[in-house]
């Protein structure tokens, strides 16, 4: 699936005529490979690296439906035109409805693109997050995500939180049952640490982490490691900042300078970053704005130079 900008910034790169703004950290596409754009994930699933985080297309408190349900589908079509082929989502989000959009929106689904979604996180209210790793209720998420989604396999299934109330294997354990059955391709965890990691995978293969993790918070830097080490993918959720105060978006940001001496913004710079950080690295940034969305998708064209990333590292640590 190509991007729209793919041939224009390809011919703009072999001309040498890219100038002024944005264009002066533009990498040209033909003097890269195709590796450093897509990941093979589990070894099967050619994904474009900078995917679509579906949990904002939701009501306020990621509660209930969106409150414009029609713009919420055009972003998520938009965001397949722009070259996404990765859409993450949850049965939490909503709850519910966030499957059942993304099925309005794009099913009949287009060839190769993966929905990966996550069960084991219950909503009591909006902003409430309880952890339910119950086999018998795991096994309900699997079964009824597949019938929101329309889907006869669910090529990626995350734990969302591992319950401290059950051991993980047996919570895994019913994930497996349903990988064995066909209704799972693949597995991933979501907040875990390496030793967390380690347990999983002696029930069932673990192919993607999901840990929170950004240019400004990077607790997480050991589980990206050894998802390097393991060639697994690491979706780092919150990858500008997520909402509020930590918003990587919001003004007087310590990076706001350097975005603004290349005329780009914060969130460009900081996904450029992500991409560039670890090859591994599947970022998921998410919006319910179309405007929102396609300067996020702009951030998959920058390159910054050796120089660039130093200056930038300097002023992440004080943001």
């Amino acid at each position: 699936m190509k991007r729209r900008t793919f041939l224009e910034v390809s011919l703009a790169g072999a001309a040498g005529v890219l100038t002024g703004g944005l264009e002066k950290i533009v990498a040209a596409v033909a003097s890269t490979s195709k590796g450093e754009e897509t990941f093979l994930l589990a070894g099967d699933l050619l994904v474009n690296r900078l995917g679509f985080g579906a949990m904002r297309l939701t009501g306020e408190g990621i509660w209930g439906w969106p409150p414009d349900r029609e713009n919420a589908k055009k972003v998520l079509r938009r965001a397949v035109e722009l070259g996404v082929n990765f859409i993450d989502t949850a049965d939490a989000y909503g709850p519910e409805t966030n499957e059942l959009l993304i099925a309005e929106a794009l099913y009949p689904y287009p060839k190769r693109l993966v929905i990966a979604t996550k069960g084991g996180n219950t909503r009591p209210g909006p902003g409430q997050w309880v952890p339910d790793g119950r086999p018998e209720y795991l096994a309900q998420c699997v079964d009824k995500s597949l019938k929101r989604l329309k889907l006869e396999r669910i090529d990626l299934w995350q734990l969302h939180r591992i319950d401290r109330k059950v051991p993980v294997e047996e919570s895994l354990g019913a994930i497996k049952k349903a990988q064995d059955a066909g209704k799972i391709r693949h597995v991933g965890l979501s907040e875990v640490t390496v030793a967390e990691i380690e347990r999983a995978t002696k029930v069932v293969p673990i192919v993607s982490i999901q840990n929170r993790y950004n240019i400004t918070d990077r607790a997480s830097e050991d589980a990206l490691k050894y998802c390097e080490k393991e060639k697994m993918g690491f979706i780092p959720w919150a990858p500008i900042g997520g909402s509020g105060t930590r918003s990587l978006s919001k003004g007087g940001n310590a990076l706001e300078a350097e975005a603004k001496r290349h005329n780009v913004s914060v969130v460009q710079l900081a996904l450029a970053w992500l991409l560039q950080k670890s090859p591994v690295m599947l970022p998921i940034p998410g919006t319910s704005s179309l405007a929102h969305l396609e300067e996020n998708m702009a951030a998959e064209k920058l390159q910054l130079s050796p120089e660039e990333w130093r200056r930038i590292e300097v002023l992440a640590r004080q943001a």
